[in-house]
């Protein structure tokens, strides 16, 4: 499975594989349970997880930075639960995120994220243009 290939689906947790469209939704598959489901785009939004950016103190920067930051980082990863717990890992992971703007419920939804990424054993890599034509080509 591609990096480039996950989504959000706002309204279900977790992260889905892209699967295939259809008119009025689309077919995905949950990193948690493995779950194949049609998701209408009547009552959802879809986000690739490739084009979503994170605010710093400079420049916005892409999620996949943050994920191979944590990557990185020697520090355990915290309990989502706890939010205080996740600002301080950020703190020390990420420490030019605009914590005024970025919410702990995006934090907290970055390290279930992560750990779901981590359990799929996706690589955290951009697909290179080359990469991206032969996949096109190959469908």
């Amino acid at each position: 499975m591609e990096y480039s290939k996950l989504i959000s689906v706002v309204g279900l947790p977790g992260l889905f594989e892209f699967v295939a469209s259809k008119t009025d939704g689309a077919i995905v598959r949950s990193l948690d349970d493995k779950a194949t489901k049609f998701v209408s785009n009547r009552q959802h939004q879809f986000t690739q997880v490739v084009n979503i950016e994170v605010f710093t103190e400079r420049e916005n920067v892409n999620l996949i930075e943050v994920f191979q930051a944590m990557k990185a980082s020697t520090q355990e990863l915290p309990s989502e639960k706890d939010p205080k717990a996740v600002k301080a890992y950020f703190e020390v992971v990420y420490p030019t995120m605009d914590f005024g703007r970025v919410y702990a419920s995006d934090m907290k939804k970055m390290v279930k994220w992560f750990s779901q990424l981590k359990a799929a054993d996706i690589s955290l890599e951009f697909p290179t243009g080359e990469e991206e034509e032969a996949a096109a080509t190959a469908e």
